[in-house]
């Protein structure tokens, strides 16, 4: 058998019909397959890759972590260094309140520590969440899923979860003093980039402050210079009791966290202990990595050109079967008229070199967020594909 046959036989598999590129290498923001074929990657791993693949920096803190040690010990119990060093780095980039980070595994295991710490500081259990958000596969991510088809078949589910119409103002008057959190991603992500009015989200900062409600954002997709700015937030003027982080956290590797206050965050230390608890989360090598990718983001001016990158892959995809093309910073959804027509220019696009995919809740939708130093030369390129493969009809 096979390598790919080996995968289908013996990987879990996720769809009837993945995509099985068997990817042989990745640099920067080119992917190579088995049989000698370059890719441009306008998907970035889902927004993992902001700094490109295997940049010289992360691979560099990987072998130095290497050569220390991997894991010693449960998250928490042990200073180890390189947890330390990227806490501190995050908290210096945020603002005062969020100055506690407890990191996990992924950006669903945030969303989890998040759940239970709003329920353990507030004593509440009611939960609201977004229609056509998406947080992840755990159950408690899964609860706050905003599709039913995604949820129907693993119910029962956590009870209290209530679903409103994101960015809609009616639906602030159902945050009361029983709502432990609302839970909003800062940009819907699966939704097809969908960015909110500044009106609506400060008014929800205000009412969930208005009734002790914690507002946890998740930026696990729009944190890390996606949006233009580090923090999706700081582009509307508010500041979340929590933050939830991921993906590109890692620079390559598994990482997430939730953030928040230190005031907040003792509440796992007691009532009871353990309250909150992991064996990997904060992996070393991993935090190393996270911490080599951030300091290179910031170094290297990569947010600084998010928005004329973003003007230029707008001016190349113009193109009248491009019916809409939303998004925020290097970030974007271009809508088509079916699911039909959008998978045929993704078949294309990967048959040209151009590796996209769709959005779980807006599969008319091509996706567009690649490494954040993705050249001009390779946007231009990239474009011309996408115009090609729309043109093939």
């Amino acid at each position: 058998m096979n390598l790919r046959q080996l995968f289908l036989s013996h990987v879990a598999q996720t769809s009837p019909a993945p995509l099985a590129l068997e990817i042989v290498k990745a640099e920067g923001c080119t992917l190579w397959d088995a049989d000698g074929n370059t890719y441009t990657d306008l998907i970035g791993g889902i927004s993992v890759a902001n700094v490109g693949h295997r940049h010289p920096a992360v691979l560099e803190a990987v072998r130095t972590q290497l050569d220390a040690y991997l894991h010693v010990m449960v998250y928490g119990e042990f200073v180890q260094s390189p947890q330390v060093r990227y806490a501190q780095r995050l908290v210096s980039l945020l603002p005062p309140s969020l100055n506690s980070v407890y990191f996990t595994n992924s950006g669903a295991e945030a969303v989890e520590g998040a759940l239970k710490l709003a329920k353990r500081v507030t004593g509440r259990t009611g939960i609201i969440a977004f229609q056509n958000s998406y947080h992840g596969s755990t159950q408690g991510a899964l609860s706050i899923i905003g599709d039913e088809y995604w949820r129907r078949s693993f119910r029962p589910l956590l009870p209290g979860v209530r679903h409103y119409t994101y960015n809609d103002p009616a639906m602030l008057e159902r945050i009361t003093e029983d709502t432990a959190c609302v839970v909003a991603e800062t940009v819907q992500a699966e939704a097809g980039v969908l960015p909110p009015d500044a009106a609506w989200l400060q008014a929800l900062r205000a009412r969930c402050t208005e009734t002790g409600t914690l507002l946890i954002l998740d930026e696990i997709q729009a944190g890390f210079g996606r949006t233009g700015t580090l923090w999706g937030f700081e582009h509307y003027g508010i500041v979340p009791d929590v933050l939830l982080l991921g993906k590109a956290l890692g620079g390559g590797m598994p990482l997430g966290a939730f953030i928040a206050s230190k005031e907040l965050m003792d509440a796992f230390t007691d009532a009871p202990v353990l309250g909150h608890i992991s064996t990997f989360g904060g992996h070393p090598v991993c935090s190393a990595a996270g911490l080599a990718a951030l300091e290179a983001l910031l170094a290297e001016d990569m947010i600084g050109t998010v928005g004329r990158k973003a003007d230029r892959f707008r001016s190349g995809l113009q193109h009248p079967r491009i019916l809409s093309l939303s998004g925020i910073g290097l970030w974007m959804a271009a809508r088509f008229a079916s699911f039909e027509e959008c998978k045929r220019v993704i078949d294309r696009c990967i048959a040209g070199g151009v590796l996209s995919d769709w959005f779980l809740f807006a599969a008319d939708c091509l996706r567009i967020s690649p490494p954040l130093n993705i050249s001009d030369a390779e946007i231009d390129a990239a474009c011309a594909v996408i115009r090609g493969a729309l043109d093939a009809d």
